[in-house]
């Protein structure tokens, strides 16, 4: 646990960073990047401010700038308003919030009941909306990034990840709906199994007075199909985060674009990495699925509906 809110110990910063404590204390020593206090026992204290300052010398290092030129382009003055070098859209181009970093040590350490008690805290400080765009979004971003760049293992990237999924459930759960509000249906391919981004989908959907339905992971070929029909709702959003389902059923977006066709009175949505990097190589065209990488393009497009 941290001293007191926004101050950490070396060994919390690492695992924050993925940056080892001799990296650490060599950015600091050599180059004086950061300035942490110093404890009475010699301890350093580190702040929000000094790990952002060691991500942002983190991220353009790995960019390929030498360390020395990256600490010059990092402007200890102006560090909100830092900008690094053009790469993939992750968190860590961004400053990370303390509740955000709180969440990487926690799940650098596996620790399911300490990540929970942290989005607890999250959500009632700060409200569902904020909750969302600037906590779960932001940290599930970061993980994803370690994970790939092999900075985290398997394990700690799947509880991080089970844990706010699990979290996100509960609230979908207990939040209050009209039962005459329209619907919003979302659904992961078949043989898909990441459902969050599904999740956070449906509660923006719920902040705007929506009612919401979510077809689970790795749902039965021909299900998503049914449910629409049976649930009847104005807008299907469709999530594929990797192209298994396109290479196990390589008729699945014809298939669901005909349907679609059929169905005009409802606006359908496909996203996902997996969806993106598949029509990239593919010649198909969708003509009434609409493609997109960004939830706040679907939440634009449907209205708020009123409590009244």
């Amino acid at each position: 646990m941290s001293t007191s809110n926004g101050r950490y110990y070396i060994q919390q910063v690492s695992d924050m960073t993925g940056l080892s404590k001799q990296v650490i204390r060599k950015w600091e020593e050599r180059y004086a990047l950061v300035h942490p206090e110093r404890l009475e026992n010699g301890y350093r204290i580190y702040s929000e401010k000094d790990i952002n300052l060691l991500l942002q010398v983190k991220t353009l290092s790995e960019q390929g700038l030498p360390i020395r030129q990256a600490i010059q382009m990092v402007d200890k003055e102006n560090v909100e308003t830092f900008s690094p070098l053009p790469k993939e859209p992750f968190i860590q181009q961004e400053k990370l919030n303390d509740f955000v970093l709180q969440l990487l040590e926690k799940g650098s350490r596996c620790d399911e009941m300490e990540l929970m008690i942290t989005l607890q805290q999250a959500y009632h400080q700060v409200g569902l909306s904020t909750f969302l765009k600037e906590i779960v979004i932001p940290f599930l971003n970061e993980v994803g990034y370690r994970w790939e760049k092999e900075e985290w293992d398997e394990y700690q990237e799947s509880v991080s990840s089970l844990v706010v999924r699990d979290f996100l459930v509960q609230i979908r759960r207990n939040y209050q709906y009209r039962m005459d509000a329209p619907l919003v249906l979302a659904a992961c391919l078949p043989y898909e199994l990441h459902e969050v981004p599904l999740h956070i989908v449906l509660l923006q959907f719920m902040l705007k007075g929506w009612r919401t339905f979510l077809i689970g992971a790795f749902p039965a070929p021909g299900s998503i199909e049914a449910l629409i029909v049976k649930q009847k709702p104005k807008v299907v959003v469709l999530s594929a985060s990797t192209m298994i389902p396109f290479e196990k059923e390589p008729h699945l977006l014809p298939e669901l674009d005909a349907f679609a066709q059929r169905h005009p009175h409802i606006d359908f949505y496909l996203g996902g990495k997996g969806t993106l990097a598949y029509l990239s190589k593919s010649t198909f065209v969708l003509k009434a699925i609409h493609v997109t990488d960004d939830i706040w393009e679907i939440l634009d497009n449907s209205p708020i509906v009123s409590p009244e």
